[in-house]
C-alpha cells in the first residue's frame, strides 16, 4: 500500500462529523509530502526521513504562536508506513494570483514571527538546505541531459557564500524563520473571512530572517513582482518592526545574498522540471535563468 491510500484510511478512521463528505480531497501528493483534507481536518504525511524530534519542536512552535502560525491539532506526530503524520485544521488558501494578493499581511506576519522568542531546541531553518538540494537535483539532471541554461545557474550558485549554500553555519544572531515563505503558505482560518495564518512548518527554524523576504525580493529583482507589491510588502514589514532589514534606508545589503540564493533555487528547479518534461523553458523560467547570468561572479 502506498502512502496515499494509507493516509486516506487514516483520516477516515479518525471519524467524520455529520454532513462531512466521506471522500477525502487530495491537496498534494508529492514524494516529499502528501496532504489530504476531510471536512475541517487536514492530515499531512511528511517527507521520508523526517526527524521526529525536530518535527515535534516545529509543531510545538506553531502551537505556541497561534496568532502567526496555523496551530496543529496535536503536537504529537504519528507514524504511518515509515512516514510521520501530522493533523491540522483546514484553512482556506489565499489565491496568489489575485490582484489584491495580501503582501502587506504576510509581511506583518513575518515580522511577528521573526520577533518571537523561539523554542530553545528548535533546529536550523532549512532554507539554504532546500536551495542546495535543488542545485544537487539540477547537477544530476544535466549530467544525463546537458542544458545550456545550467551553466549560469551553477556559476551563480558557486559565487554565493558558504552559509547560503548550506556548507557553513548561518551567521547570527539566529532568529525564528519560516524557511520557505511564499503566498502559497498563507491561509485564512478557520473560515474564508477568518484571520490570515502561515502554514507549513517543515522548514521552520533558527536562521537569517532575510531569507524569508528573499523570494519576493528575487521576484521583484527579476521583474516578476510589480514594484507596488514589493513596496507594499517591504513597507509593511518595516512598519511592523521586522528585524531582517533596516527600518529605513537601503534594504538590499541584507537581502542580496538570500535573494540571489532563492533565484538560483528557482532557476535550478525550473531547468530540472523542463528537462523532465522534455520542453523548453517558458518565459518566466528563462527570466530567472537570465537573472542568474547577471549575478556577480564572486
Amino acid at each position: 500500500m502506498t502512502i496515499l491510500p494509507a493516509l486516506t484510511a487514516h483520516i477516515r478512521a479518525a471519524g467524520t462529523p455529520a454532513g462531512t463528505p466521506t471522500a477525502p480531497i487530495t491537496l498534494a501528493d508529492r514524494p516529499d509530502a502528501t496532504v489530504l483534507r476531510l471536512g475541517d481536518t487536514v492530515v499531512k504525511a511528511h517527507a521520508p526521513g523526517t526527524d521526529p524530534a525536530r518535527l515535534t519542536r516545529r509543531l510545538e512552535t506553531a502551537a505556541a504562536l497561534p496568532g502567526v502560525l496555523l496551530p496543529p491539532l496535536t503536537t504529537t506526530a504519528e507514524e504511518l508506513h515509515d512516514r510521520l503524520i501530522t493533523s491540522w485544521p483546514y484553512g482556506t488558501p489565499v489565491d496568489p494570483d489575485t490582484p489584491a494578493a495580501p503582501w502587506a499581511a504576510v509581511a506583518t506576519l513575518l515580522a511577528l514571527l521573526h520577533r518571537s522568542t523561539p523554542h530553545p531546541a528548535l533546529p536550523p531553518m532549512r532554507g539554504p538546505a532546500k536551495a542546495a538540494r535543488a542545485v544537487t537535483r539540477l547537477r544530476a539532471a544535466v549530467h544525463a541531459h546537458p542544458h545550456p541554461a545550467a551553466r549560469p545557474v551553477l556559476h551563480a550558485w558557486a559565487a554565493l557564500p558558504a552559509w547560503a549554500r548550506a556548507e557553513a553555519p548561518m551567521p547570527g544572531p539566529a532568529l525564528l524563520c519560516h524557511g520557505d515563505l511564499h503566498l502559497g503558505q498563507l491561509v485564512r482560518h478557520p473560515a474564508p473571512d477568518g484571520p490570515l495564518r502561515l502554514i507549513d512548518v517543515d522548514d521552520l527554524g533558527l536562521g537569517v530572517p532575510a531569507w524569508d523576504l528573499a523570494r519576493p525580493a528575487a521576484w521583484y529583482a527579476c521583474g516578476l513582482l510589480p514594484p507596488d507589491d514589493w513596496t507594499r510588502f517591504l513597507t509593511a514589514y518595516q512598519e511592523a518592526n521586522g528585524p531582517a532589514v533596516p527600518a529605513t534606508g537601503d534594504p538590499w545589503p541584507a537581502l542580496d545574498v538570500p535573494a540571489r540564493a532563492l533565484t538560483v533555487q528557482t532557476a535550478a528547479l525550473a531547468i530540472t522540471k523542463a528537462l523532465a518534461a522534455d520542453r523548453p523553458l517558458d518565459e518566466i523560467e528563462q527570466a530567472v535563468v537570465d537573472a542568474c547570468a547577471r549575478m556577480p561572479a564572486g
